[in-house]
């Protein structure tokens, strides 16, 4: 019975050295995470600061908005092609429902960029915003700041249908509007002539540090515990203070011998 009870103490030891060494793990996980999130937040910081300047000489001839690039503001001059215009639905824009108008830009090299022209919130219930603003005819001059095509894992949500997408991705609309479309897009911030005063503006990127030193803490903090409760059980026995099988117990009174038994 003793072997039986070491062997299961052995075994609940073990577990809980594996479970703290997944605690451990998994902290400096979120440090890994927060060192990535904090090289992403120089590279946006940098990008915010950089000057405006020209898309081909931004993403060069790949045509494809990476990490690096992400909130880079560029400029470009074309002409709106409102036949190919696309209404993002299920949007958020500070925590308000509605959607997106995209809307891609021919440029003279026979390229196209998509711009996301703003955000219609929504009134009530209506699947569909009840008014888009019109597009502007003639040439346009687009200033914003790139964004890297929205991916959903393995939703289609990036394939326009009927006109309409939840997700913005190059590649997908290239496909559906026939265009040789940039991989990626842009969130206008200035236009000439101006954009329509019914959209709403986007906000900028949120530059901070996550909650991911927390999480690390908070699993560094249960890889403690096991830890501490496995030593605590290891000195008090981790058998609650049960005898075992064979064990006498001391300073026990012995009955008194009854007055008759020798009668």
């Amino acid at each position: 019975m003793g072997r039986i009870v070491n062997i299961r103490w052995i075994a609940a030891a073990l577990g809980v050295l594996l479970l703290a060494t997944v605690c451990v793990e998994l902290g400096r996980w979120q440090l890994h995470r927060l060192d990535e999130r904090k090289a992403r937040n120089a590279v946006t910081r940098a990008n915010l600061a950089a000057q405006p300047a020209p898309i081909d000489q931004i993403l060069g001839p790949q045509g494809v908005v990476g990490d690096q690039h992400a909130w880079r503001t560029v400029v470009v001059t074309g002409t709106y092609d409102a036949s190919k215009q696309i209404v993002l639905k299920y949007r958020n824009v500070d925590d308000r429902p509605g959607f997106e108008i995209v809307t891609p830009l021919m440029l003279s090299d026979g390229k196209a960029l998509l711009v996301d022209r703003g955000f219609l919130p929504r009134q009530s219930s209506e699947l569909m915003p009840l008014h888009v603003p019109a597009v502007p005819t003639g040439q346009v001059t687009v200033t914003g700041r790139l964004q890297r095509s929205e991916r959903g894992g393995h939703t289609t949500g990036g394939t326009p249908d009927d006109g309409t997408a939840r997700l913005i991705n190059g590649p997908d609309f290239a496909k559906v509007l026939g265009l040789n479309l940039y991989d990626g897009y842009v969130q206008i911030t200035k236009q000439d002539p101006p954009n329509d005063p019914s959209f709403n503006g986007f906000p900028g990127p949120e530059i901070d540090d996550g909650p991911h030193f927390f999480y690390a803490l908070q699993w560094f903090f249960f890889a403690l515990l096991a830890i501490g409760g496995l030593v605590y059980f290891t000195k008090t026995g981790g058998r609650g203070g049960k005898d075992e099988p064979g064990d006498k117990p001391e300073n026990v009174e012995q009955p008194a011998a009854h007055a008759g038994a020798a009668d």
